[in-house]
């Protein structure tokens, strides 16, 4: 009983490492799949030493990877909608902080695991263009 609760944290946790991973370093698509590499590294290791053994090791690796490529979606796409790298980042990182504060609660770990890749494809089909502020009316 207590084992799925630890799987779901190191799961949860995972994400938030990843989606902090990908928004602090990897702004650019080349980057995002040496970050997510790195991010299910670092989060295998912290299911493996610090909340279980090698079942939460590996939640914990699929949640990296997972959090990262779609945190990378969500920060390429605010990135080339006119986003800051700052503030793009502050505000991903401030999410990951969320989602590693929901990952305590039960069967919560498992969720973001399941809604994260939704919501990162969602966020991509509804890409409007890029803002074109006071351009519009100016005169030629």
């Amino acid at each position: 009983m207590w084992e799925w609760y630890r799987i779901g944290l190191s799961l949860g946790l995972g994400i938030a490492i990843g989606g902090a991973l990908s928004a602090a370093l990897a702004p650019r698509r080349v980057l995002l799949a040496v970050v997510a590499i790195g991010a299910a590294a670092a989060s295998a290791a912290l299911g493996y030493w610090a909340i279980g053994g090698w079942h939460e090791a590996v939640s914990g690796g699929a949640g990296g990877f997972l959090g990262a490529v779609a945190a990378g979606a969500v920060v390429g796409g605010a990135l080339g909608r006119g986003g800051t790298r700052g503030g793009t980042a502050a505000l991903v990182v401030v999410a990951a902080l969320g989602f590693a504060a929901l990952a305590f609660v039960p069967a919560v770990g498992y969720l973001e695991a399941a809604a994260l890749p939704v919501l990162a494809v969602r966020a991509q089909r509804r890409r409007p263009g890029r803002y074109a502020g006071l351009r519009s009316l100016a005169r030629d």
